[in-house]
């Protein structure tokens, strides 16, 4: 039987919702370029277009999250390369404020990311995240990417929760909508993902400007309960 908390499970994305995604930009669009250039023997400019396309064949399926995939793909041990530039990986404000919060006030924490297990490994360990996490899953482990309800019906059967008062954060957004068909109640998005890139200012789904505000729209629903 599940063991289900008082308080609504909440599930995390981790890079571009935890992690400032302007590390995995660094690497994937600025260095790797660089490196499959040096590597090839091409111009950059011709670099980038051939990651590009390769980018674009792959787009939100396991491969495009796999770095063993891409350092066959592209000559370049990718994981290496992301060590290398491991001071780089930063939390996005606030991220220990809120989950200071949920772990002290008892919800339920989970992260549920595209990074394979090497890549989760490692961010984990450089921001020493983990311990605030009930469960932390791989869609590599799961066997589809988090763009795919099998995702979350895997999810399901392995760690049960209820669906429909969960919360689940993510800054994309074909993600959500296939948590949504699954049946996830709440479903919020990131503002700006990247600190260095666009903030968000529309999406099908509410739309957090700072990680924090999260607490704010617990507390609110905490106090609809009361006095439902």
């Amino acid at each position: 039987m599940p063991n289900y908390s008082e308080k609504p499970t909440i599930i995390f994305d981790m890079d571009g919702t935890l992690l400032d995604l302007a590390y995995d930009d660094f690497i994937w669009n600025h260095q790797l370029p660089i490196r499959y250039a040096a590597t090839h023997g091409c111009t950059l400019e011709q670099s980038t277009e051939s990651l590009f396309q390769f980018y674009q064949q792959h787009n939100h399926t396991l491969n495009w999250y796999s770095t063993r995939f891409w350092s066959a793909k592209v000559g370049v041990d990718t994981l290496a390369l992301q060590h290398e530039f491991k001071h780089k990986v930063a939390l996005r404000a606030g991220c220990l404020e809120l989950l200071n919060y949920l772990k002290s006030n008892g919800y339920p924490c989970w992260i549920a990311s595209n990074a394979d297990c090497e890549g989760l490994k490692f961010k984990l360990e450089q921001t020493q995240l983990a311990d605030y996490f009930d469960v932390i899953i791989s869609s590599e482990t799961i066997g589809y990417a988090k763009e795919s309800i099998e995702f979350w019906q895997q999810l399901q059967s392995l760690h049960p929760f209820q669906t429909d008062q969960a919360y689940f954060i993510d800054d994309t957004e074909k993600v959500l909508n296939s948590a949504k068909k699954f049946g996830i109640g709440n479903l919020i998005t990131i503002a700006q993902p990247s600190s260095k890139g666009k903030i968000r200012t529309e999406s099908p789904y509410p739309i957090l400007q700072d990680l924090t505000d999260l607490m704010v729209m617990l507390e609110q629903a905490e106090d609809l309960k009361k006095y439902a």
